[in-house]
């Protein structure tokens, strides 16, 4: 009795659904009658056209990954695949490409207008002092505060390639280092990091980037090495702004690798304590002993702490700096011309991460 009721209340419920579908439909039918009898044929197959016209235009016109919004950077003579989103305003985000001056990293959102921008923009290269010169390679210093809409640009455009990055727009706390290479058209962008002038933690950085056109060229380990020079120059040691990034860790290791393997290769003697290499490096005692025993350098024997360096990876830092010129792109510390400045306490504790 039991299932022949709940049968019969299932049968029930199907013919509501059927007598609901059915009124619909005789409503939407009823509908396009009325619209039938009030607008023209016509006037109907034209709209109809219209309507497929823009549908088609949109779609076409849609950037392809909807979580980037843009999807395209043009950077003087480069087209760069974006990475990530960035607070670009909503009229440049809605086009799904951004074009940027590779000089004063004004964005516009047409090809037109950054022509005619390049025409009359009189920038060759950051604002700011040029406190490095090797050859071609160049470095400025540039203040948060004094050049703010440089470096809104600036790290408007990183987030494009740095997913953790939250700060945009508060960039007065900071100094940023613009690492560039020059050639007869002015300085052009290779990579840069920001750093706050007051850090209680001793953070050397805060963010760093190397442009998507420039990896793979030995300019990430050369900004690492410069904001070293910088920590040396200060009389601290430094660190990088944790939490790092996936790409921030290996980068990081690889560089305190390089420098353990060339400081202790250099030795006269046998015997030096991690004080000594972080005074000389500038780079912090944790970070140095986290390197160690992650290249399974540091042993414990006989009751003491001791460096171990195989000789295989001393072959083998030999024959990549040998054979790869992106290994001796160090920084020349007789070519820096600056001085440490003290900016005393800083009330805006905003973090660029």
């Amino acid at each position: 009795m039991e299932d022949e009721h709940q049968e019969k209340e299932g049968s029930q419920r199907q013919t509501r659904r059927s007598m609901a579908a059915t009124k619909e439909e005789e409503g939407t039918k009823t509908q396009e009658n009325e619209i039938e009898a009030i607008v023209p044929l016509e006037d109907r197959l034209l709209f109809e056209k219209v309507q497929k016209t823009v549908e088609e235009s949109l779609n076409k016109n849609k950037p392809k990954n909807l979580a980037h919004g843009i999807r395209l950077v043009h950077f003087g003579q480069y087209e760069i695949d974006t990475w990530y989103s960035s607070p670009y305003p909503s009229e440049i985000r809605q086009v799904g490409e951004v074009y940027v001056c590779e000089f004063c990293l004004k964005y516009m959102k047409s090809a037109t207008i950054l022509r005619r921008h390049t025409e009359k923009c009189p920038w060759r290269h950051p604002p700011g002092d040029e406190i490095y010169r090797k050859d071609k390679l160049s470095v400025f210093e540039v203040d948060g505060e004094i050049s703010s809409t440089y470096c809104q640009n600036l790290c408007l455009f990183a987030k494009l390639f740095l997913d953790h990055k939250t700060l945009y727009y508060e960039v007065e706390p900071f100094l940023f280092y613009v690492m560039t290479l020059a050639d007869c058209y002015g300085c052009h962008i290779v990579g840069y990091f920001s750093k706050e002038k007051v850090s209680f933690l001793n953070y050397n950085v805060s963010c760093i980037l190397v442009m998507p056109h420039c990896m793979r060229m030995g300019y990430g380990k050369a900004l690492i090495e410069f904001s070293y020079l910088l920590s040396r120059k200060e009389g601290k040691v430094g660190s990088p702004e944790r939490p790092l990034s996936d790409l921030g860790l290996i980068s990081y290791r690889s560089y305190w690798k390089g420098v353990l393997l060339r400081h202790l290769n250099s030795l006269e003697s046998g015997r030096v304590s991690i004080k000594e290499l972080s005074q000389k490096t500038g780079i912090m005692s944790n970070d140095l002993i986290s390197t160690l025993q992650y290249l399974g350098m540091l042993k414990y024997w006989k009751g003491k702490h001791i460096i171990i360096v195989p000789q295989e990876m001393r072959d083998e830092y030999a024959a990549k700096c040998k054979a790869n010129s992106k290994f001796n792109l160090l920084v020349d510390e007789s070519k820096l011309i600056w001085t440490p400045k003290n900016y005393g306490d800083n009330k805006n504790k905003s973090k660029v991460s």
